[in-house]
């Protein structure tokens, strides 16, 4: 089958592999000169199978309006006259009770799990090299977070990562994911396109797409400035754009963009820098060693589509991990960095069919992108093949 997928990001690419491991035969359009240069670029590198929690939860609503105000708050949610960001804001808010962040986080781990697998196997497979670090990830607790049974204490931390001596008085303590691991999305997206290639998928670059045609219920083509592209099946996987191209077809995605930054650095003193991936619960960040690199990523701002980097968010980043790791890296070389999550009010990503039975959605993996990729585009590949899925969202 002729398949068109949408989207050259660390989803898109993964797609595209396991639709050409199914035998099937692709090309992937995307806008950007190069794959993995948006959302995938320098995200966290965490792959949290095991720690994936919704952001959508009991007391976040009172919290975010708490920091409405705080121009570097974790969750900071800018009010528009945008009617797609007031229904999924009140969407968010229906997933904020007990019983919907229970379920929606055992489904989410459900697939971390499973995506982990595939990914695990796709190495060893190709032997694709991406920073990757299997040290777990280590949660931590400080301000004042009380202590709770079955958290590390403080000194069982700093043997987890001697690293974090530096922040021995801060710390209530932690948890240990021992089976998540880390790397960099971008990389592995890189280097998973260039095996695609080798393999017979074609990537066109530089290609904006228009539009979505449609004929006797079925999607035939694309349409770009230069052309219509024909398939006999396509695959939405744009990210926060999936909408723009959806609603025309009379398909309402529930995703809209959810800002993230990250602050990347140079190992100043290794001796001094963490190795074990690491979630700061107070700050809501996340710290990933990518060889001689540091990468520091989190917060989230509901602003549209406007990925102008805010220096004073990126700056906040810095002073919390300059706090924490004085030693670790050179903040005189940090790069600063926004990308658009596609963000779902229940973190679930819209994986499947839809009611053009050749147009099918991997998108709206919000900040779980690279965790989840593998496990979506197996799943997808084995729904476009007819094969049913071996797990369901």
């Amino acid at each position: 089958m002729r398949i068109v997928v949408l989207g050259a990001g660390v989803v898109g690419v993964a797609c595209a592999w396991y639709l050409r491991q199914a035998g099937h035969e692709e090309r992937v359009l995307e806008r950007r000169e190069g794959p993995g240069l948006e959302t995938s670029f320098a995200n966290g590198g965490q792959i949290s199978a095991d720690h994936a929690a919704p952001w959508a939860k009991p007391g976040v609503p009172l919290q975010a309006l708490k920091w409405m105000t705080q121009e570097d708050a974790p969750l900071l949610f800018r009010l528009r006259a945008d009617p797609a960001q007031w229904r999924w804001g009140l969407q968010f808010l229906r997933n904020c009770t007990a019983e919907r962040y229970k379920e929606n986080a055992a489904r989410l781990q459900r697939l971390g799990r499973y995506s982990r697998a595939q990914l695990q196997a796709l190495r060893n497979e190709t032997g694709i090299q991406y920073d990757r670090a299997a040290r777990g990830i280590l949660v931590l607790y400080t301000e004042g977070r009380q202590f709770e049974p079955g958290m590390k204490t403080p000194d069982e931390c700093v043997a987890l990562e001697p690293a974090i001596a530096t922040m021995r008085d801060r710390l209530t303590g932690g948890r240990m994911y021992p089976e998540d691991e880390s790397g960099d999305a971008y990389k592995f997206t890189v280097e998973l396109a260039n095996l695609c290639e080798a393999n017979g998928v074609g990537f066109d670059f530089g290609v904006s797409i228009e539009r979505l045609l449609t004929e006797n219920g079925k999607i035939t083509a694309v349409k770009t400035p230069t052309g219509s592209i024909q398939a006999d099946a396509f695959v939405l996987a744009l990210g926060s754009y999936s909408p723009l191209l959806a609603r025309p077809l009379g398909i309402d995605l529930p995703i809209y963009p959810l800002k993230g930054y990250s602050v990347t650095m140079p190992v100043k003193n290794p001796a001094a820098a963490w190795t074990v991936s690491l979630s700061d619960e107070a700050h809501k960040l996340v710290l990933s060693r990518l060889g001689d690199r540091l990468r520091i990523a989190g917060t989230a701002e509901l602003n549209g589509y406007n990925t102008a980097i805010n220096t004073v968010r990126c700056e906040a980043i810095v002073k919390r991990v300059m706090e924490l790791f004085p030693d670790a890296g050179d903040p005189q070389k940090a790069t600063f960095w926004a990308g658009l999550r596609p963000a779902t009010p229940d973190n679930l990503p819209c994986v499947g069919r839809t009611k053009y039975p050749n147009l099918f959605l991997n998108t709206g993996h919000g900040t779980l992108g690279w965790t989840h990729a593998c496990g979506s585009g197996r799943m997808l590949a084995d729904l476009v093949s007819r094969r049913r899925p071996e797990i369901e969202l």
